[in-house]
Formats: C-alpha cells, structure tokens, sequence
C-alpha cells in the first residue's frame, strides 16, 4: 500500500476549468515556475498543436507533483463528449476524482455523463466549483443543482467568502471554530452535519440533541463516507487567480484514498494509453496494481498472449521525462519496448485489474478522402497508426474499393483528426459526410443450414436456430451437440467464428440481440478439415439470416433540453417532425424543460439548428440510448465488405485462396 501517493483523474465538461485547475496545482506545487494558460496555448498538459489552437484538451495527460510529501499522479482528461473514449479508458485507472464544475454555467451535458460512470465505478469523488469570481457565479444555486442532477450527497466542506468580484475564497466548515467566526457560514456547516450525520448513528444522535459535534468524529465520518462513495466533498474556488487551489490539493490528501496493491503480488496491471515517439516508437502508458516491473524485464501480455521486454520505463510530466527503471505497485509510467501492445492490454495477471465501463459509443461512420493517389498508402498508415491509439475509430480498411472508414463520435472529433494528420504526418485529408451506424435483428425465429462438402476434400455440416433477442441482449450463443456428434475442437471453432459472421448481415450492418443455437453437427473422420468449420459457419449463419429476415435497428438518443419559454411551442413542433418523443415540459423561471428520445438519425444538425432557432439561448444535452426498431419507411443498406456468404460457390473460393495464400 503506497500511503505516499494519489492517482486523481481530473474531469469537466469543456470550458469548465480544468487545464487551468492542473496547471496551477503544478505551479502551486513548486512543480512549474511559471504558468501556462490555455488561452495562449502554453499550459503544460495541452501539447498537442490542435489542443493549443482550439483551446480543449483531446488527450488524457498524464503528470506528477508532490503536494505536502505525498506524490500524486494526476490525469487531466479531455471536457468534449466527441472525446468520451479517452475519459473511459483513464476512468478505470484511476483511485479518486475531482469533478469540476463551473460556478457559472453549472452541471452541463459532460458533467452528468461523467457522474454516472463515476458513481458506477464507484470511484471517490471530490466536486470543485470553479470560477466563483466570474459575474453571474452563484454558490447556493450551484449546490442546489448538484442535488438536483447528481446527489443530494454533494455536501461543502467549506463555505465561499464573497462572490464575482468580491471573491476571496474559502473557509473551513469541517473546523467548528473556523466556521464559528463567519456567522454566514453557519448554513454551510449545518448542511454538512446534516448530510453527514445520515451516515453515522452517534454523529446524529448528538446532531439531534443539539450536541457539539467533534471535529475529529466529524472528519472521520467524511472520509468513511467519501471512500464508500456515500459523500462528495464541495469545494469552492476561481482557478485563473489562484484560489481556493491549495484547499483543493489538500483535499485530495485528506479525503482521496492512497492506491492498494502489493510489491510482492505478481505482477498485474493494464495499459490505459498509447502515444508513438518518433525515437523510441511506441509508448505504453500503465497503471500497475500489484507487483514490479523493472528495465529489462520480460512481462506476459495477458490480453494477447504473449511476452514482451521493457526496454525503457519513464515518468512523464508533461513533455518531460525521466528514466526512472522501476514501476511499483499502485503507480502509472510509461513502459517503452512493447511494439505490439493496444490499449486496454492487461499486463501480467487479470486478477486486480478492474472492469471498464464503456461510455462512449460512436455512433456514425464516415470516409476518409486523401488528396492524390501518391499519398494513398501513407494515409492508410496514418490511420492504422491512429486505431491503434484510438481503438475505438474501428477502422475499415476495403482494399479492393480503395476505401478507408472509420467510426467517430462526432463533427468536432472529426475537425481534430485532420488537425492531427496535417501536423503529426503532414498529410491534408478530409471526410465524407458522417451516417449513422445501424445494425439489424432477426425479424423472427428460423433456421439455418449449411452441408460444407464440396469441392473435396471438406466435410463440415451445420444447423443453428436463429431467434430474437430482448433488446441490448447482444448475442446469446450456445450449443447442444454432443462431442462424439462434432469435436470438441470444432465445436470452439465455430462458436469464435459466430459472432465474426455476425458483423455483416443481410444489409451488411452488424447483426445484435438475438439467440444463436447450434442443433445438429457433423465432422468427418477423413474428410473434415480443420479450417471447414471457419468457412462453414458464416455460411450457416446467412443461411438463417436469409430465413429470418432482419428488421433495422437505429440509435437513439435520451435528451435534455432548456430553452427560453417563448421558443417552447416552435421547439416542441421541430422535436415532433425529427420524430422526438417527449414528456410534459416543466417551466422553471421562465425556462422550460423537455426530456423524451430522439433518433440520432435526425438529429445530425439540431445542435446548430437550435442555436440559431432560440438565439444562442437554448441548451441540449443528450445521452446515448441504445437502439431501437426503426419505422417501416426507414431501410438503410451499406456496402458489404468481402464477398456475400450466400453466394455461397464464390464465398467458398474466395476464403479458400485467402487462407491458403
């Protein structure tokens, strides 16, 4: 157990505060002597060309400081939903949080996305509330909207001093004799026993009888409470002059758990993120739960089976580092040397690596179009470059067509990638216009059939019952074949080629929620080779598909939105014709409020479209939904990959070439 140390993730919605937060707890910390700022494009965790330019970070950076002897790892992750993928995957490494949120605007779209993983994770959090000396920041309406959103558990440890312009700070409510010299605090430190003495019977006891309550029992009950993820501490401050910073990293000591773990457990730990260093090529970024790595030694990758050396391990702080040749158990370095690692690799064993929660999903594809023909292959490699980094870009590769797709979460995320091709690999690209990514289910229960046994020599005989599955099932496979009937062996190839067959259906979308049952099997003493099963199974599975039929399934949003009252009737009629659904609206002083679903399909161009429609006024904040039955006038179809498994002699030829070429 490493007492002396933090891993803290750092999470807003964009434009919140949260490189200048970093920025100053590296200053404050004695780490940096001078300050970076965003707005000029200096700070120390924005390095990326596109982070300076527009001001957002699109990359978890990684950094370290010491505050009062106890070293803390911080990750500052990105505030802009189109960059979910990278706030997942730092989510799982990290031990505690800090969520900022702006005293001004409040709890916006990204904030309720990351809340939810957090407390899912159940990950201790600490809430910042930044900015208290913008205009217009107001303490009590922003805690009145934590409760509201996030929990009625958000409670403030300390009370602010003033607002706007005359913002001075904080004082201490968890320190009776603090709080007692400001007479305005009181309804700070009362809030907090309140919330507090629901967790602990005796706090409340003497909380209800009018008792003092101690502050050392009090302490206690907040950090208990923080760690459970039962409480989250408030803190108050306006990071661009300094304020309330100090208070915050002593915060993050007091009520932040250390990380567990032990040296002499075997080695276990995951690689959260990938970056590629011109010199010394790929860099793994690990956070390592239990054992030692050290240079030079050999680590199994569990994930893809096999070991790999470390050349290299470096602490990085942000464009600098260090040779450091050791990581321990509970901390996070760049580990150099591990040419054929991805991220979300698990390093050693898989025992104290936790789960991962999948945020973001992207839900729309687009092509890449390069310049001219001579750059064609260097854009190919770019993008391989990039999945790697990013696997979520999923990228698709058709040789034949000379085609490039890839996923994305959205239009900004798109802007940054061309930003990142022009300066990292100095090629100009640019994208189609984005589709939505559909898939198919069975539209009713059949069966599908396969007999593999011409041209010989192959004997592979195949029967699945194909039905629909409970909406967000994914795909439920199993069989009921005896072993004398197909081997054992065959029986595992056809049930990892499955869910392959499945990836393109009758529409070439991706095939989900459904049960897939193998019912009768047959492999050949002499005959059956042992590749007949990889070329029967999609066969047999189209088959089914053919008999089924398939029904689209599309994305669905779940939104919120608040606009000015006069724009309500106009707005309710757009959400009607984008097919929106939605409940009664709420007016709240002289707002209204929609929440309902609404198609991804449609919805493309309503963020911009509100804009325009409410004056910059309205705010629209969307969640992904899962999918949904489209209606009968909506049939989509995209370009199948490969050749078609129901043409079933060409199909044959075809794998057959591949896999012996």
């Amino acid at each position: 157990m490493s007492a002396g140390m933090r891993n803290v993730g750092i999470f807003a919605h964009v434009d919140a505060g949260k490189t200048t937060t970093t920025e100053q707890m590296l200053y404050q910390s004695g780490h940096i002597r001078a300050l970076g700022s965003v707005d000029t494009g200096t700070t120390h965790t924005d390095w990326l060309d596109v982070e300076r330019e527009r001001g957002i970070s699109v990359r978890a950076a990684v950094t370290r400081f010491a505050w009062r002897d106890v070293a803390i790892n911080l990750v500052d992750t990105p505030g802009h939903v189109d960059f979910l993928s990278e706030v997942e995957r730092s989510l799982r490494v990290m031990d505690g949080a800090v969520l900022i949120v702006s005293a001004v605007e409040g709890v916006q779209a990204q904030t309720e996305v990351i809340w939810q993983a957090l407390r899912e994770l159940s990950i201790p959090t600490l809430i910042y509330v930044n900015k208290m000396d913008r205009i217009g920041a107001d303490a009590a309406a922003v805690l009145g909207q934590l409760h509201r959103l996030l929990s009625r558990q958000a409670l403030p440890v300390m009370a602010p001093i003033g607002a706007e312009a005359s913002f001075e700070g904080g004082v201490s409510i968890a320190d009776e004799r603090s709080a007692a010299q400001h007479p305005w605090a009181d309804a700070y430190r009362r809030m907090l026993l309140e919330g507090a003495a629901e967790q602990d019977e005796a706090l409340l006891e003497a909380y209800l009888e009018g008792r003092p309550v101690e502050d050392a029992a009090l302490s206690r009950v907040l950090v208990e409470g923080v760690h459970a993820g039962a409480l989250y501490p408030v803190l108050f401050g306006a990071s661009n002059r300094g304020i309330g910073v100090k208070e915050l990293m002593d915060a993050v000591l007091t009520y932040l758990p250390a990380p567990g773990g032990s040296e002499e457990a075997p080695v276990s730990g995951v690689i959260f993120k990938m970056e590629r260093d011109p010199v010394m090529g790929k860099i793994a970024y690990v956070r390592l739960y239990d054992g030692v790595i050290r240079n030079r030694d050999t680590v199994l990758n569990y994930s893809r089976d096999m070991q790999d050396k470390v050349t290299q391990i470096r602490r990085v702080q942000g464009q600098k580092t260090e040779d450091i040749g050791v990581l321990k158990a509970g901390d996070i370095a760049a580990v150099y040397g591990w040419s054929r690692a991805r991220i979300g690799d698990i390093i050693g064993s898989p025992e104290g690596v936790p789960g991962e929660k999948r945020l973001a999903v992207p839900l729309l594809t687009v092509q890449v179009q390069w310049r001219n023909e001579a750059e064609y292959p260097a854009v190919v490699a770019a993008f391989q470059e990039l999945a790697d980094e990013d696997p979520l870009l999923d990228l698709q590769w058709l040789q034949d067509e000379r085609e490039l797709h890839l996923k994305v979460m959205g239009p900004i995320q798109m802007e940054v990638l061309t930003s990142i091709l022009l300066s990292r690999f100095k090629l100009e690209v640019s994208f189609g216009a984005p589709s939505v990514i559909y898939k198919e289910t069975p539209a009713a229960a059949g069966e599908g059939f396969v007999a593999y046994t011409m041209p010989k020599p192959c004997w592979a005989i195949l029967r699945f019952v194909i039905e629909p599955g409970e909406r967000g099932s994914g795909l439920v496979y199993k069989s009921v074949v005896r072993g004398e009937k197909l081997l054992e062996s065959y029986q595992n190839e056809v049930a990892r080629r499955v869910p392959e067959a499945l990836q393109q259906g009758l529409r070439a979308w991706e095939v989900t929620d459904l049960r897939v049952t193998l019912i009768e099997g047959e492999h050949h003493v002499w005959h059956t080779h042992p590749l007949d099963f990889v070329i029967a199974t999609p066969m047999g599975i189209m088959n089914g598909l053919a008999n089924t039929g398939t029904k689209l399934l599309e994305p669905m949003l779940r939104f919120r939105l608040s606009v000015p009252e006069e724009y309500g009737g106009k707005l309710m009629n757009e959400l009607v014709l984008m097919r929106g659904e939605f409940g009664a609206p709420v007016v709240r002083q002289e707002r209204m409020e929609l929440e309902g679903t609404l198609p991804v399909a449609t919805t493309l161009d309503f963020p911009a479209r509100l804009g325009s429609m409410t004056k910059g006024r309205g705010t629209l904040t969307t969640f992904f939904d899962g999918y949904r039955e489209c209606p009968p006038d909506v049939d989509v179809s995209r370009q199948r990959r490969g050749v078609n498994p129901l043409d079933q002699a060409r199909y044959i030829l075809a794998v057959r070439n591949a896999l012996s070429g």
